[in-house]
């Protein structure tokens, strides 16, 4: 996240570390990291790899935790008007592809996305368990030629397929603000702040730190016209898994992409817009894309003073 040292368009060609399926995410990292510290120009990393959420410093609630309750629906596949999980409609088609991603429109708010959970009755082929079933393409981290680290798909990605989480340490706003303003302008930063509003005007607030705690999504990068959609999905609890699904076809050997600032096809309020703060060094976007900004987004609400969010179920992504 928000970090100079990251991706760029352009690959540089050398050896690069493919994640499977069935491989260890622990091995593809220490693969990763290993070859880091090979090159003259690299500093200590320390990463230790998980594939969900971890409750950090401050988080209220501890993700693994199954707090949500499930549905008593006995078919293959849950039905909206029959499944309790599936009240604000079918998230999935039946090729498993979310319908928000085959629809999406900036001029409205998504509804948000409950898949079913371990209470639930439903079996594990049930077509509303998508995103907790893990990592089920072939990707690889490899090592680009401005901005560090990236990851690519090594096969083809159909639009509204799921391809990865973006999974750390689930912290409170205190801490996440201590950690991002303890940062010098040369540290990469991969705390997310997501902002979910609900119905009566309220506004969810999930801050998630793959730093030293994270799996394959940290190595994703921004990019100004991104191919990965960023979607908060509930299954055990009201902790939101940070989903990212295809926004388009994806080629096989194409960077994953998506956009920090969370702005990509999503309608944003008056106090979600980025406000720069000209005292604060912005670091240059390599995306190359057309539209380009030239800059990282900045999140200047992390600078603020914390404020208290609101709990709720109901939300509006």
């Amino acid at each position: 996240m928000d970090s100079a040292s990251r991706s760029s368009a352009h690959i540089s060609p050398f050896e690069a570390a493919t994640l499977r399926p069935t491989v260890s995410g622990q091995t593809l990292l220490e693969t990763c990291m290993n070859y880091a510290a090979s090159q003259p120009d690299s500093r200590p990393c320390s990463l230790q790899y998980t594939p969900d959420h971890v409750a950090g410093p401050g988080a209220d609630t501890d993700p693994a935790l199954i707090t949500l309750p499930g549905c008593s629906c006995r078919r293959a596949r849950c039905r909206p008007g029959t499944c309790a999980c599936l009240r604000r409609g079918d998230s999935y088609d039946e090729g498993s592809r979310l319908r928000l991603v085959l629809t999406a429109s900036a001029a409205r708010r998504a509804p948000p996305v409950f898949e079913c959970n371990a209470l639930c009755r439903c079996g594990d082929l049930c077509g509303n368990r998508v995103v907790q079933r893990g990592l089920q393409l072939r990707l690889q981290v490899f090592r680009t030629e401005k901005k560090g680290w990236g990851l690519r798909a090594l096969e083809r990605v159909p639009k509204g397929h799921f391809v990865c989480e973006y999974a750390g340490e689930v912290l409170g706003a205190a801490e996440a603000r201590r950690r991002i303003q303890a940062q010098t302008v040369r540290d990469p930063n991969y705390i997310i702040a997501v902002r979910e509003h609900v119905r009566d005007a309220r506004v969810l607030e999930t801050f998630v730190d793959p730093a030293r705690v994270g799996n394959v999504g940290r190595f994703l990068n921004h990019s100004c016209a991104p191919n990965l959609l960023m979607v908060p999905v509930r299954a055990d609890s009201m902790v939101p898994r940070l989903a990212l699904f295809a926004a388009r076809d994806i080629l096989p050997g194409e960077e994953l992409s998506y956009d920090y600032s969370g702005r990509f096809l999503n309608r944003m309020d008056s106090e979600d817009q980025e406000q720069p703060d000209d005292a604060k060094p912005r670091k240059p976007c390599y995306c190359g894309a057309q539209s380009c900004a030239a800059f990282l987004p900045y999140d200047s609400s992390l600078y603020r003073p914390s404020e208290k969010p609101g709990v709720g179920q109901e939300g509006d992504v």
